[in-house]
């Protein structure tokens, strides 16, 4: 059975103490408000709250799963009951604008939340991230008189949105949509805009169509009669499941429906649905043809999101391996009994369960500090009044995203497999939850940009296009942390070897822009190991700050307890021994370049007969 209790001690300590997170709220009028008091009670009632309500759906929900009736889908058992705990406790207006609404949470701080939901009960999850993308968009693009109306019920959670980006004949290709917008006579008499006809289909729309609340808001990518081809065509627009009378409230059905519901190998109680437009009604999103402008306002926040959906996971799979590892006997240690009153000892008596358990862990409490690295910076790009350091936190936003998204997603994956392995074969079987997390994490390597195409934009975008300017700009805040005064020697060697990885990064990236300029395949080949690479650069970044902020909590008695900081020190030490020397063969295989993957014809894959 899942076992799960919301990491808060950790999300503390790297809130209070490895960012000052207090302090970074103050110093921006936005946020000056929210203190460490304030920030804990949230952190608690939200654990409360997921913990009570989530994590006792989520094997009822996978085993029932959403279902497609008559053109309506019906969410499974106790979904509908949860969801309104949630949204009368305020919950999907935590980060929303409070001039309508939402609660004005900084990211810093929604992270731990959000990581908690994913940790729960990721199916369910998914429909509140969605809603909270699709209010970002809206919020930073919308006519004002569209802000007014919408986003009020869609903080409050009466309504929820989504996101129709990919159509049947297109994934990340964008420029190839069909979906069309045709202006219409008259406008909204509500909006006060002009209305569009759109026509077209959406496929894999999460929470496209569900019966938990009365009304959904669909932003639909679609071409104007005059778009320019490709990507510079595509503009927004809002399409509200019903049409709203002059009151503002939901009347008559607006011409969209759901086809269908995916059948899927996992996050099965979350309705993946196609969505048909046949001239919905609907009005536009920001400027005409900067539709994806204005999409990509909020996919920084939807990528990280979903890098927390593989923290999550990996969390509650960590934490139900170890409860079921702490009673399962098999064998004696290797150097003697342990237990000797019982007929064998605990499996974590055994080096390779333990190299397990702890490749799990170091990932997780890894990735949690960088979702808060993440989500800081997001906030400065928000909230700050200095430009320059609004420009400077856009710079790292622009450069760690893709990293975020890719590496917590694969690392959290990899961390539901090892979890499933600790049980040995009772991982395998559904009762225990096990195969359900691993099931569950596979999807956050796919959806919201494959993890490829996360590599490739880094070395694309982020690397190659701006000659390293990125990578400029986040080794300058490396180096201000390793210029730190720090008289510790034991954490010398977390900056010995931070230093190390940050010249190996600067290195690899220079070497590979030559050669780009001399091959183009060269930056496709050496992408995953290049996002690789760079995360575990960043991690021995984190790594130097947990270590001194543990270190400081050791010398100055902190509130996390002697016990507690002993044992972030001895995991950092377990990632500097065996995690981050892997970067050494991550240079070697970028170093290969492209020859040997460039060297078969395509007629090289045809399965010989």
């Amino acid at each position: 059975m899942a076992k799960y209790q919301a990491p808060l001690k950790d999300s503390r300590f790297i809130l209070n103490e490895v960012f000052g997170a207090e302090q970074e709220w103050a110093g921006m009028a936005a946020t000056e408000e929210v203190n460490a008091e304030l920030a804990e009670a949230i952190l608690e009632e939200g654990a409360r709250v997921t913990q009570a309500e989530l994590l006792p759906l989520n094997l009822s929900g996978d085993a029932e799963g959403a279902r497609f009736e008559a053109g309506k889908v019906i969410t499974p058992k106790g979904f509908k009951e949860a969801y309104r705990v949630l949204a009368e406790g305020g919950w999907m207006g935590l980060g929303g604008n409070p001039e309508y609404g939402g609660q004005g949470m900084p990211k810093m701080l929604t992270v731990a939340f959000e990581e908690m939901l994913y940790a729960t009960n990721t199916s369910f999850a998914l429909y509140p991230a969605l809603n909270a993308g699709a209010c970002l968009a809206m919020d930073s693009h919308a006519p004002e008189s569209v802000k007014r109306v919408f986003l009020p019920r869609m903080y409050a959670g009466d309504w929820l949105g989504t996101m129709c980006l990919t159509e049947p004949h297109c994934g990340t290709d964008l420029g190839l949509i069909r979906t069309r917008a045709e202006p219409l006579e008259g406008d909204d008499v509500l909006l006060g805009l002009p209305r569009y006809l759109i026509t077209g289909s959406k496929i894999w729309i999460t929470g496209g169509e569900h019966d938990m609340v009365d009304n959904i808001v669909h932003l639909v990518l679609a071409k104007l009669p005059d778009a320019p081809a490709g990507t510079r065509g595509i503009s927004l627009f809002l399409v509200s499941k019903h049409l709203l009378d002059a009151a503002g409230e939901p009347a008559e059905a607006n011409a969209v429906t759901c086809g269908s519901i995916e059948h899927k190998m996992g996050i099965k109680a979350s309705a993946t649905c196609v969505m048909n437009f046949d001239g919905a009604e609907g009005v536009l999103i920001g400027e005409p043809h900067q539709g994806l402008a204005a999409m990509f306002t909020m996919m920084n926040y939807e990528r990280l999101s979903i890098g927390l959906q593989g923290l999550g996971l990996g969390e509650v799979a960590y934490q139900s391996a170890m409860d079921f590892a702490a009673e399962r006997l098999q064998s004696r240690a290797p150097s003697g009994a342990v237990a000797p009153g019982k007929p064998a000892d605990p499996i974590l008596v055994h080096p390779d369960v333990r190299r397990m358990a702890l490749e799990v862990r170091v990932w997780n409490e890894t990735g949690r500090a960088f979702a808060v690295l993440v989500g800081q910076q997001l906030d400065r790009v928000k909230y700050h009044g200095d430009s320059e350091v609004k420009a400077a936190a856009d710079d790292l936003v622009q450069f760690l995203t893709p990293v975020a998204k890719a590496l917590l997603t694969d690392r959290g994956f990899d961390a539901t497999v090892m979890a499933q392995q600790l049980y040995g074969g009772n991982g395998y079987c559904v009762e225990w939850g096990a195969e359900q997390y691993v099931r569950d994490a596979r999807i956050a390597m796919i959806y919201e940009g494959t993890n490829g195409i996360q590599a490739m934009d880094l070395v694309g975008r982020k690397l190659y296009r701006n000659r390293g300017a990125y990578v400029t700009s986040f080794a300058e805040v490396v180096r201000a942390e390793l210029s730190a005064q720090d008289d510790d020697v034991d954490t010398q060697c977390f900056a010995e070897a931070c230093q190390q990885e940050l010249e190996r990064l600067e290195r690899v990236s220079d070497q590979l822009i030559d050669r780009a300029q001399e091959n183009p395949d060269e930056l496709g080949a050496a992408a995953g190991d290049f996002l690789y690479l760079t995360g575990l650069c960043i991690y021995s970044y984190l790594w130097l700050r947990m270590a001194r902020a543990a270190a400081r909590g050791l010398k100055e008695e902190g509130a996390c307890g002697d016990g507690f900081y002993r044992r972030k020190l001895a995991l950092g030490d377990y990632f500097m021994s065996r995690i981050l020397p892997r970067a050494v063969a991550l240079e070697a295989q970028i170093a290969a370049g492209a020859p040997s993957l460039m060297a078969f014809s395509l007629e090289d894959f045809t399965p010989e007969q």
